[in-house]
């Protein structure tokens, strides 16, 4: 499959789940509450646990060791059909056994993750403690579910199935938008459930089959359509001699970092926890609406060109990866650089849809800001760090995770410090400081891994779309200004509906100003995406996604 129409499949199945993925968010929103309220913290933290856990396995390692390791099975005699049963076998084995170890221990999971309150008042109640030990129980089988779907996803794009992977997670959005309906139908909304004390037996079974049923969904439909990748699987207990031992060198110092991610992250939810106002629910949907260029854009392209990547590497063609490399860069850059203004501008009467009120949605503007001076940096790190993946490196990560640990633990030591109404705008601000000196280092590290790859061309392009979105952003400014969507009582941030309609007016704006920009300055990535996008519509093209620029590789930085 094209690199082009791999991207293609995977931007759209992403961009139908992130939208579904929004409904999902703000019918929760609507069902217990957001900022102000202690069950929504409750639940927020509850709900992450599973996630903590998983990745703290390994969630990071088997995306970034198992795609290359497939790509090299995969030339053997059986097409790499043993190493796939074994490994979801071995898969399968570990996980279950994981599974059934956290949700026992969930007590202590909370605890762990979470502050008890003491004398200033700040922190979980024991109320709020209990609760999110009820809730963990029901969350804990998530672990599981997760890991069917990646083993099997990292399947489906290292044989190129991009589609069924992609698309999961519409079914699983699906599942919890009908189970959250039914739930305030039965139980009410925000106003009645975000009271602590009203939650029984009936309304923590419910939220919790609800949102661990919709996991289960996603993982079921890779299972239903796992004949699409070529393959069979029979369970193989023999785990010796298709590579195994090669994967594990690799993935021990991905380990290393996803365990030193996780205690990054435990401390961030620790810190959180302290948070009054905005709280832990805030800041996961305020990162979801951060992470949406990220995820539809810089996910989407990256994963299609890691496979690519892995291939160049795995025939020695490091010219190539410089190449894929730069255009990714470009690519990227060049739509979340206008999304991440977008995001910027319409900020408050986006929050308006999941916030009850304007102060609210204030509360949660200010954490959208606080994530968004990283955005074009995290997608950008998120692409070079699949170059050194593509090449089996996970030691230079794991090293660079050892020391930028404590610049992290530091800046997040400074937002607890915060009074608490500023906890959650102060957590997100250091991890936006974080990332912009993560991507700086790592921009160095690339190019001594694989020599120069076009830097000085990807800065000035990104120059460009930066200036490019400053103006579109100022006229955006001026509508939603205009609209009220910046003080209480406007007509933005009255309603949720008018608050939808002021993100439309001044997202159309923004993005007829920008791309109007890149079309009259004749911008080669703008006009070979166009291209590119027109060809794939005509049903011809030959997929590739490069700009019409000297290669990257051969031009010195």
């Amino acid at each position: 499959m094209s690199t082009g129409r791999a991207s293609a499949i995977i931007a759209s199945g992403t961009m139908v789940s992130r939208v579904l993925g929004f409904v999902k968010a703000i019918m929760l929103a609507a069902a217990i509450g957001q900022s102000g309220s202690q069950v929504a913290a409750t639940f927020g933290l509850a709900n992450q646990l599973p996630n903590n856990v998983y990745a703290l396995v390994a969630g990071g390692v088997m995306s970034a060791v198992l795609v290359p390791q497939i790509v090299k099975a995969s030339k053997a005699a059986d097409g790499g059909e043993s190493y796939v049963s074994k490994i979801l076998t071995l898969g399968g084995t570990v996980f279950l056994v994981l599974t059934v170890i956290a949700t026992i221990a969930a007590p202590v999971l909370v605890n762990l993750y979470a502050v008890s309150s003491g004398q200033d008042g700040r922190g979980f109640t024991p109320e709020q403690m209990a609760l999110a030990i009820a809730l963990a129980y029901w969350c804990m089988p998530q672990i599981l579910f997760y890991a069917i779907y990646t083993l099997l996803g990292e399947i489906y794009n290292a044989r190129s199935e991009f589609g069924p992977y992609t698309w999961a997670p519409v079914a699983n959005n699906v599942i919890a938008i009908a189970g959250l309906g039914a739930f305030m139908l039965l139980f009410g909304e925000a106003e009645t459930n975000k009271l602590i004390d009203v939650w029984d037996v009936d309304r923590i079974t419910a939220l919790g089959l609800i949102t661990t049923g919709a996991v289960a969904v996603q993982a079921i439909v890779l299972v239903l359509f796992f004949r699409k990748t070529g393959m069979r699987f029979r369970l193989d207990f023999g785990w010796r001699g298709v590579g195994l031992r090669a994967t594990g060198r690799s993935a021990m110092w991905l380990f290393g970092i996803v365990i030193i991610g996780q205690l990054k992250g435990l401390v961030q939810s620790r810190v959180a926890s302290l948070g009054d106002g905005a709280n832990i629910l805030t800041m996961q949907n305020a990162w979801y609406v951060f992470s949406l260029p990220h995820s539809i854009i810089a996910v989407s392209i990256a994963i299609a060109y890691f496979t690519r990547m892995s291939h160049h590497a795995s025939d020695g063609q490091i010219g190539r990866i410089r190449d894929d490399l730069s255009g990714a860069l470009r690519g990227v850059g060049m739509l979340t650089t206008i999304a991440a203004v977008m995001l910027a501008v319409v900020a408050p009467p986006f929050a308006r849809l999941f916030e009850q009120g304007f102060d609210g949605a204030m509360a949660m503007s200010w954490v959208i800001w606080a994530f968004l001076l990283c955005a074009v940096a995290f997608s950008a790190e998120y692409v070079i760090q699949r170059v050194f993946f593509a090449l089996g490196d996970t030691r230079t990560a794991f090293l660079y995770a050892s020391v930028s640990m404590f610049l992290t633990f530091a800046l997040l030591w400074w937002a607890s410090t915060l009074p608490a109404e500023w906890v959650i705008a102060g957590t997100a601000l250091a991890v936006s400081i974080a990332n912009l000196i993560s991507a700086s280092v790592w921009l160095v590290l690339v190019r001594r891994k694989i020599g120069p790859f076009g830097f000085r061309l990807v800065a000035w392009r990104h120059a460009q779309y930066f200036a490019y979105a400053l103006v579109a952003g100022a006229a955006g400014f001026g509508i939603v200004w205009a609209l009220g969507g910046y003080v209480d009582g406007g007509f933005a941030t009255a309603t949720k509906l008018q608050g939808v309609a002021t993100c439309a007016a001044a997202g159309v704006v923004m993005a007829l100003v920008y791309f109007g920009l890149l079309y009259i300055t004749r911008n080669p990535d703008f006009r070979s995406t166009v291209a590119l996008v027109l060809a794939k519509l005509r049903g011809r093209g030959n997929g590739g996604t490069a700009a019409p620029d000297a290669p990257a590789g051969t031009e010195p930085v």
